[in-house]
């Protein structure tokens, strides 16, 4: 029996990852969106191109939940997008009512789905659609690590002149300038980076890295990125649908891992058919715990602001 995966926010995060969906052939997508006929139109067009790229499965586009029952997994990119100028705070309040009804709504119709939460400031928009919804914490996650850390491993490899593909590199905490790209654990093909890079250039890269969101920000003026954070978001779902016990950074409940109780927070998780199967947790340096700290301090700022 094919899967089926709910996307909800036709814009250009919610339809790109459709795309990646469909070409990884990870089942039928529904298309969501409050606009008619924007899911509509782009679900037609997608679907369209299955002769052309060989995927079999389906995408509806709709503005009717109903058509999301029994989702497998659940989406949501639906919310504001930041303009130049803007942090992801500043959406804050906004978001967070989309959010919650999105989520109230899908997880009435797919009460067994696994969500994943895209929207911005994501820590905080988890933590929300986690309230609402009821759903087991290991059904539900924010992507950002993967985000993230396909961003850190970007820059590294170009740094050095290598494949991105042969660059390890983890990014945890808070989905923000408060981010924390892990020096210490980069590596390229297990040769770490220090190794291989100035400290001066690792700092750049760090901070690059941190506010890898706002560069494209600042070149787009009108939205925000959309091609990594589709597929990451998409990476996550492949993830579970297929049981690969993949290893992703990802805005996970944590309950006293690395010394954090009651936020989410990015942290590398073991993703599989029952949702985040085990957090991958080890020992964190000084300068690495207080750097993690500044992140939960920025998190539980967001999260008094939900009001949730």
């Amino acid at each position: 029996m094919k899967k089926k995966i709910t996307i909800i926010g036709a814009g250009n995060v919610g339809a790109t990852a459709a795309h990646w969906a469909l070409t990884r052939n990870l089942g039928d997508i529904v298309l969501l969106d409050v606009m008619e006929g924007i899911p509509q139109g782009k679900a037609l067009d997608l679907w369209q191109s299955g002769p052309l790229d060989s995927y079999a499965g389906t995408v509806t586009g709709t503005n009717d939940y109903a058509d999301s029952a029994n989702s497998d997994v659940v989406i949501i990119t639906a919310g504001l997008a930041r303009k130049p100028g803007m942090s992801r705070d500043d959406l804050l309040a906004r978001n967070v009512a989309i959010v919650k009804s999105c989520a109230e709504e899908a997880v009435r119709h797919s009460p067994n789905c696994f969500m994943i939460v895209v929207t911005n400031p994501i820590d905080a928009m988890v933590h929300t659609a986690f309230k609402v919804t009821g759903l087991d914490k290991n059904r539900i996650i924010g992507m950002a690590g993967v985000l993230d850390s396909a961003r850190y491993r970007t820059f590294l490899a170009e740094a050095l002149g290598v494949a991105p593909a042969d660059v390890n590199a983890l990014v945890m905490g808070i989905h923000g300038d408060k981010m924390l790209p892990m020096v210490r654990l980069a590596n390229v093909a297990g040769v770490p980076i220090t190794d291989l890079l100035s400290e001066e250039k690792i700092a750049e890269i760090v901070k690059r890295t941190q506010l890898g969101g706002i560069e494209i920000v600042n070149h787009l003026k009108t939205g925000s990125a959309f091609y990594t954070p589709g597929l990451a978001a998409v990476e996550m779902a492949e993830a579970v649908l297929r049981d690969s016990k993949r290893v992703l950074p990802c805005a996970a409940y944590l309950e006293g891992e690395f010394g954090v109780s009651g936020y989410f927070l990015g942290v590398p998780v073991v993703l599989g058919e029952t949702g985040v199967e085990r957090i991958l947790e080890f020992t964190l340096t000084d300068e690495e715990k207080a750097a993690l700290q500044d992140s939960v301090d920025a998190v539980a700022a967001q999260m008094q602001a939900t009001g949730l």
